[in-house]
């Protein structure tokens, strides 16, 4: 590898004056030794302070349809191929949704994240989400965002036309590593509904779930997708491995190198929200608040099938860094 900058806060001044780092400076990021990672931190915090300052969005999951999937992704106690003891049932009522709104609001998250397992929903599936969603709408200011599988142009039309703000769906790895995560559905389908996402006009929500056998330069492929495809939103999931899926027992990563992919992924999409996402209690433990230095977002509460921290000890957090929740009005 070329020599690269290494002069990190000079590299951050440059990129909030435009300059667009390297994916040589990007891998340098990850691989920089643990004696740098203050210093990475520090200028990523430059990077992060000039989009975002001290504000910090917080964002909040139901979970409206769990397990009966038929996709064999490696990483998911919902998929096909799991055998972890997980609650399985079908849709929730639309007024089992709708009171998750107000609960996102009592802790404080501006985003309400609409979350179900599967491949792709039906017609009748996107309608009983869009009855909900305007409910919420009507009473709430929250953000809402929906992550239900691969969408086609009607079903994305017909979410955005009823208010829905942002789509997530993860790349999850990178294009090389992708056959050996999942076989069901290809890295291509996953770019093809982010795709539609933009075209729907929703915002485009996308990101990675590191720790699954991907090696530091496929890492920085995931950044530059994600850079190409114009996310404007980016979880960064660290894998929490769950007894009974493919991935039972992987334990690539350590709060450190955790720390350094999140700078790497604030250098290289410098505009967007960089959310800390599933794992993050597990893989980063201590040194939580430090990864606030380069995101500016977080889940809080429960993930899918993993237990989140208490949200008043994520608010101390915040509280303690002297930084601000971006709270979403009623």
């Amino acid at each position: 590898m070329k020599a690269v900058q290494t002069d990190w806060k000079a590299l951050a001044q440059g990129v909030v004056q435009g300059y667009k780092v390297t994916k040589e400076e990007a891998l340098a990021i990850v691989q920089a030794p643990d004696e740098e990672l203050l210093d990475i931190l520090n200028a990523a915090f430059i990077i992060r302070h000039h989009y975002y300052g001290k504000k910090v969005k917080l964002n909040m999951i139901i979970n409206t349809k769990s397990g009966l999937c038929p996709e064999d992704c490696g990483y998911c106690s919902q998929s096909i191929v799991s055998e972890a003891p997980i609650d399985k049932y079908a849709w929730l009522t639309k007024e089992k949704i709708v009171e998750g709104a107000q609960e996102s609001i009592r802790r404080k998250a501006g985003t309400y994240c609409i979350v179900a397992s599967g491949r792709r929903p039906t017609t009748k599936e996107i309608d009983h989400v869009i009855e909900a969603v305007k409910e919420i709408r009507e009473t709430t200011d929250l953000k809402i965002c929906c992550c239900l599988g691969f969408l086609n142009e009607e079903h994305a039309s017909k979410l955005a036309a009823v208010g829905v703000h942002r789509y997530n769906h993860n790349l999850n790895t990178s294009q090389e590593n992708y056959k050996n995560i999942a076989s069901t559905h290809t890295y291509e389908d996953r770019v093809d509904t982010v795709e539609k996402v933009k075209g729907s006009g929703m915002s485009p929500c996308s990101g990675a779930i590191f720790g699954m056998g991907e090696s530091d330069k496929e890492a920085v492929e995931i950044a530059f997708s994600l850079q190409q495809l114009d996310a404007d939103s980016i979880p960064c999931n660290f894998l929490n491995s769950i007894d009974g899926t493919p991935l039972e027992g992987r334990a690539e990563l350590n709060p450190r190198k955790c720390l350094k992919l999140l700078a790497m992924m604030r250098f290289v999409n410098p505009a967007k929200e960089i959310r800390i996402a599933g794992g993050r209690e597990v893989n980063l433990a201590s040194l939580q608040p430090l990864g606030l230095y380069a995101a500016n977002s977080i889940f809080v509460g429960d993930y899918l099938t993993t237990e989140g921290q208490e949200v008043r000890a994520d608010w101390k957090i915040i509280e303690d860094l002297g930084f601000e929740i971006e709270e979403c009005a009623l």
